[in-house]
């Protein structure tokens, strides 16, 4: 039987000292650059962290010959010196801290720069994935927009909290108090309405008539700015590149559009990835949006579709010593993508595809936290298949896997009943010779 093949990192070569490496530890009030002892005297130096001191940095290194750099991911601290020397056309990698802290001694700022640049210099040092500009852009605003969102849900909860101390019971007529009807009703009683029905009479007191018209100047105040906000999402996403020209397939009858925004964006995210990932059972707009904003059309980055699951936590983190594995539980990973993937598998819990039924054997087997992991896992599998692929997805390809696990089912069945001395007999032939 041939097992599985890993990727191992030779360790029999001598490691190729870059002479033009530069090392860089950066902290909210100022930030150590440390090169090779060669290049200049003192190796390492400090700067502030205003914009002209980002630019003396570069200076700095351009004139020592320095051409690639390694920096830490601290904060969002590191984002304005790593584009400024991408700009200058520097090789940056943002290291991970994990990677590089776990040696004793060099607890100062000063030498983790140097120790920095010496394991960058000899090759030990691996960078994050970041995304290009575009993505980048992208996801900065989808971010903030869900701030908005989020602070919108506030004044929401503000507003039913004041009514609530009125006795206006609201919720039991309306499901939605930010619909159109809600709002009418909510303006009304701001405007001094008070005989609307029974359930909307209530103790009108001063001090929660006034909450709740705060509250309702916000909610319309961050609506205007997720507005806004839209409008440059959609600017920014006809900045991304075209792999397909033409208008995707029609939605199934199961995962029809709710809204005309939905299907243009389903629209353009066909035109970015090249395939329509909302074919996919459980991935609506929503997620295929985050898929984008998170990682981007382009997987080059990534050599495998299991390398893509290790990078969002969705697969086992083997720890192995003595041939006995001493844990397997992914890896606790922060990542929005990684979380949109986890709600998406949650809800084939009914759905009747063959990812539905994958999850739901996951579930009877391993329980519902790690059906939910596999399925998501199944998912990033699926979605670097057709991305990288260009191939559109289809469901027969999945009956055919099904048919061939059942075959090979149904000899294993086989095999264990000789051995204990049964012959299988396929029940249409018993009935057959019943019926004869």
């Amino acid at each position: 039987m041939s097992r599985k093949k890993t990727r191992l990192q030779s360790v029999t070569e001598a490691p190729q000292i870059r002479r033009d490496a530069c090392g860089i530890d950066i902290s909210p009030e100022v930030i150590y650059v440390a090169v090779g002892p060669q290049q200049d005297a003192p190796a390492v130096r400090a700067f502030g962290t205003f914009t002209a001191e980002l630019y003396r940095i570069a200076n700095w290194l351009r004139a020592c010959g320095v051409r690639t750099v390694a920096m830490e991911s601290t904060g969002v601290y590191w984002i304005p010196l790593f584009q400024v020397l991408e700009d200058r056309g520097f090789e940056v990698l943002l290291v991970n801290a994990r990677h590089y802290k776990n040696v004793p001694g060099r607890k100062t700022d000063v030498c983790d720069a140097a120790w920095l640049q010496y394991l960058h210099a000899v090759g030990l040092l691996q960078a994050s994935f970041r995304p290009p500009q575009t993505v980048c852009s992208f996801r900065t605003l989808l971010r903030h927009r869900a701030g908005l969102v989020q602070a919108a849900s506030q004044h929401i909860q503000h507003m039913q909290k004041a009514l609530d101390q009125m006795n206006v019971q609201i919720h039991r007529v309306l499901s939605d108090i930010t619909g159109v009807t809600g709002l009418a009703i909510v303006d009304a009683i701001l405007q001094g309405e008070r005989e609307i029905m029974a359930a909307l009479q209530g103790d009108y007191r001063a001090e929660h008539l006034f909450t709740l018209r705060q509250s309702l100047e916000s909610y319309r105040h961050y609506q205007k700015l997720i507005g806004e906000c839209d409008q440059q999402l959609r600017q920014a996403l006809d900045e991304f590149d075209s792999k397909q020209g033409g208008p995707p397939s029609a939605p199934s009858a199961q995962k029809k559009l709710r809204t005309k925004q939905d299907e243009e964006l389903r629209q353009q995210y066909y035109r970015i990835l090249g395939v329509d990932l909302t074919a996919v059972p459980s991935l609506n707009v929503g997620t295929v949006q985050t898929f984008v904003a998170e990682v981007g059309p382009d997987l080059s980055r990534f050599r495998s579709a299991s390398a893509l699951a290790s990078w969002l936590g969705l697969c086992p983190d083997n720890q192995i010593s003595g041939g006995k594995i001493l844990s397997s539980r992914t890896r606790k990973v922060d990542n929005r993508l990684a979380a949109a993937l986890r709600m998406a598998a949650e809800s084939l819990c009914r759905d009747k595809s063959y990812l539905g039924q994958y999850y739901r054997r996951m579930r009877a087997r391993l329980g519902g936290p790690q059906a939910i992991t596999a399925a998501a896992h199944k998912l990033v599998r699926i979605i670097y298949r057709l991305i990288t692929t260009g191939e559109g997805y289809n469901e027969g390809h999945f009956a055919r896997i099904e048919a061939r696990n059942s075959e090979r089912f149904r000899l294993r069945l086989a095999q264990q009943a000789r051995k204990l001395g049964f012959t299988l007999v396929p029940a249409t032939r018993t009935v057959a010779e019943g019926v004869s």
